[in-house]
């Protein structure tokens, strides 16, 4: 037949057809089918009357935008397994799995971290790096928090710098200020940073110290500070892409946000505001791009926004921050930052946390299409360069939940279209269990070893091991809600979904894929908790391996067989209480 002229009739009434399953519960073709041509692309059709419908890949969204310029394929490799019956109990939930439906391609810099200048020179620490090099971040951001805005890269603490600053209530206090060239042992330099991210194949960014154009007692601080920018970027000759101008620096905690005006010799209010910073960020701008241009590097500059509306906030400062930013800066960044900790910092029980991920990431990216559109200026490229949970009292931040809020974030920004985010922190402080760290920095109880990992990073590590390169579409039924859905295809043919059982009892899950050719076998990870510590176990085990010491996961997490299952019947699994799923299945080559 010519130009599929056999299926004009099924073409005609395209918009009426319904995808069929067979009786296993997926798309199967027989070996005889035919081809006809749907809007320009190949659409195969079984004897059956079943279709596929082939992918197509939407628009970029400008949320993601350029943090996808640099977006690869991804190959999936079978690991070894250990073969397992399908369970006989009826589903109590079903995945349905849209293969066609391409909701986004990946960023992979959606799954970086921070790094920080108290945490070691990393290089010298063999543990941590080879772990980071397994986790692969991608993005590793530096020098964070609020040290970046008291932090000067060259080791050259200017004159004008003052030896002390004011809180948020005026009352002043002796400053130390950190300083890029310093070799000590449990610190930091910046070209060991540098090191860091060739020796773990990752990309860079860079937050400025952005309060030395307020506190500064020079005659033209934002001119000081930004040719202190402009030189790092110099110094840095295309290293790093992305650059961010200070730290949440809207908040009464960050320095600069009170400053004395008697020491001050350009006018500026006494307390921050977003005109003065929108002001002051195109001073740095115009110095970093023009930096930049003189050495050849193209890079990315990013400007602080609020993460949701603002208006009931308890911080006058943070209610017109975007109104004055953009009154001032209009569309001079080229991408936008926010930070959200998810909780607050009270003793949030299981299930709250894991609630949050599907409201608040939503309710980020809600408001920055709100505030842009307000304000009357383009949408930018959208990176969450702090995430994490202040939830604390029960040792919530190192347990295994805070790993299932990690994987949950993670799927919820991918349908959100971030296009960047850094999870906080690599290394922090045991503070009696409230430390948001993903590694043991050498001070947490019970003898575990120094560099052990935190349930987060398995459930990050195998999140981005088995999900694809494009996220596809998919639902739920059953399940009362407790079960959520992130599916995935590679470019080499397969389907994944990562699968979290939220709730406190065991569901039995059928995936149904349609528009997709199954092969033989479906391989998968199941991360479940310890009996430790009430519902915050600080143990993650991987399809039954857990860790030899009081907290964390397998040390063989590398070697670690997956469970899998023929396709030959559909596909169905149990997933336990309080789990979370790392699937992937065979395509038909």
């Amino acid at each position: 037949m010519k130009d599929g002229a056999g299926f004009l009739p099924l073409l005609k009434n395209f918009h009426m057809l319904k995808i069929k399953y067979g009786a296993i519960g997926l798309l199967v073709l027989v070996a005889c089918k035919k081809e006809a041509k749907l809007n320009n692309n190949i659409v195969i059709k079984d004897t059956t009357g079943t279709t596929i419908i082939p992918q197509k890949d939407p628009q970029v969204a400008k949320s993601a935008g350029f943090f996808l310029d640099d977006w690869t394929t991804k190959t999936f490799k079978a690991p070894a397994y250990s073969n397992a019956p399908q369970p006989a109990a009826d589903a109590t939930v079903t995945v349905n799995i849209d293969y066609s439906n391409v909701i986004t391609k990946v960023p992979k810099y959606l799954f970086g971290n921070n790094t920080n200048p108290y945490m070691g020179q990393l290089i010298t620490e063999p543990v941590l790096m080879n772990n980071i090099k397994n986790l692969s971040p991608n993005i590793l951001r530096f020098p964070g928090g609020s040290i970046s805005d008291v932090y000067f890269w060259d080791g050259q603490i200017p004159s004008d710098a003052p030896d002390s600053l004011s809180d948020s209530n005026g009352n002043k206090s002796p400053i130390s200020y950190w300083v890029g060239n310093n070799t000590a042992g449990w610190t930091l330099t910046l070209d060991n940073y540098y090191a860091a991210l060739e020796q773990t194949n990752s990309t860079g960014i860079i937050t400025i110290n952005y309060a030395y154009a307020r506190y500064g007692k020079g005659a033209h601080p934002d001119q000081a500070a930004a040719h202190v920018a402009a030189q790092w970027v110099r110094y840095d000759k295309g290293r790093t892409k992305y650059w961010e101008i200070g730290n949440e620096d809207a908040g009464p905690w960050e320095p600069g946000f009170r400053i004395d005006v008697a020491q001050n010799k350009d006018g500026q209010p006494q307390t921050i505001t977003g005109a003065l910073y929108g002001q002051h960020f195109k001073v740095f701008a115009d110095s970093m791009r023009k930096a930049a241009k003189q050495v050849g590097a193209d890079i990315k500059i990013g400007a602080q926004l609020s993460e949701t509306d603002p208006s009931n906030s308890w911080n006058a400062v943070a209610k017109t921050w975007e109104q004055g930013y953009f009154a001032s800066a209009g569309d001079y960044a080229d991408f936008y930052i926010v930070h959200d900790y998810f909780t607050g910092s009270d003793n949030e029980n299981a299930a709250t946390i894991l609630a949050t991920p599907t409201i608040v990431t939503k309710a980020m990216m809600d408001y920055m299409h709100a505030a842009t559109t307000k304000y009357n200026v383009s949408l930018k490229p959208i990176a969450l360069t702090e995430w994490n949970i202040f939830a604390s009292g029960a040792k919530q931040m190192p347990s295994y939940i805070a790993g299932m809020h990690a994987a949950m974030t993670l799927g919820e920004l991918l349908k959100n279209q971030f296009g960047m985010a850094s999870r906080w922190d690599l290394a922090n402080g045991w503070n009696n269990g409230n430390d948001q760290s993903m590694f043991n920095a050498g001070d947490e109880p019970d003898g575990v070893a120094k560099w052990n990992p935190r349930p987060a990073f398995y459930y990050m590590y195998y999140f981005q091991k088995y999900f694809g390169d494009r996220m596809v579409g998919s639902s739920v039924t059953g399940g009362n809600g407790d079960v959520l859905s992130y599916a995935s295809s590679f470019s080499s043919g397969e389907a994944g979904v990562v699968i979290v059982n939220k709730g406190t009892a065991s569901q039995t899950v059928k995936v149904n894929i349609s528009n997709f050719k199954p092969g033989s076998r479906y391989y998968y990870y199941t991360l479940t908790g310890g009996t430790d510590n009430g519902e915050f176990s600080g143990k993650v085990y991987v399809n039954g391996n857990g860790p030899s010491g009081a907290n964390g996961g397998p040390a063989n997490y590398l070697d670690l067989y997956a469970t899998s299952s023929s396709l030959a019947n559909g596909l169905k699994l149990s997933v336990p209480p309080r789990a979370v799923v790392y699937l992937v299945a065979e395509s038909k080559k």
